[in-house]
């Protein structure tokens, strides 16, 4: 069976203000493996997505995204996979703008894939991601959190990237001092930031 890419629905207004897309993370674990359901990558989204649904106050639709492969494949990427999950709901929501969240690789997806013509708002938690990663985000509002204590993904890289995108878009850095890759314990400044900013922002409350 081939893999495809799946979204989950976690709230669908008839006729929302605003469309947010999840992004998880999560290694690869071999050539080209499909992406389950129940990785811990994944379900580490959920309560993510849910925060997000309840900031929206029954005004933005979010769906969390389920890739084709884990980890980074180098012929189709988590980009590939949020590009097809944006043009679907763009089809299904004319004229309606999204936001993408995204939790480590899927941080770095929303940051590469946040150049799509219908994105506002974008948030990567603790994005794992090249110092040199860069796209033309002009016009989109960015925010990235990341913990000092992540030892997985670099808190340093992630500033570098920062730098970058900041040339042509407004980008702010939220840097959480205790917080770890897993974002364990640290709620209300990662899902919570998470959630604020992107409704903020979608449904000009800021």
């Amino acid at each position: 069976m081939e893999a495809s890419p799946r979204l989950v629905t976690v709230r669908e207004p008839s006729s929302p203000e605003g469309v947010v897309v999840v992004l998880h993370g999560g290694a690869s674990r071999g050539d080209r493996v499909m992406v389950s359901p129940t990785q811990l990558s994944v379900l580490r989204m959920v309560p993510t997505a849910r925060t997000v649904a309840r900031a929206g106050r029954g005004r933005l639709a979010v769906y969390r995204l389920l890739n084709r492969f884990r980890g980074w494949d180098s012929v189709h990427t988590p980009v590939d996979d949020a590009d097809w999950a944006m043009d679907l709901l763009c089809d299904r929501f004319p004229g309606v703008p999204l936001g993408l969240v995204g939790h480590s690789l899927g941080g770095r997806a929303a940051l590469l894939a946040g150049d799509h013509e219908a994105v506002r708002s974008i948030v990567a938690l603790n994005p794992w991601v090249y110092p040199d990663d860069d796209a033309d985000l002009t016009g989109r509002r960015v925010l990235v959190v990341h913990g000092l204590r992540d030892r997985v993904a670099s808190p340093a890289r992630a500033q570098a990237v920062v730098r970058n995108l900041s040339r042509t878009s407004s980008v702010e850095f939220v840097p959480v001092p205790e917080g770890k890759h897993g974002m364990v314990g640290h709620h209300r400044e990662f899902d919570g930031r998470a959630a604020e900013f992107t409704a903020d922002v979608l449904l000009s409350r800021g």
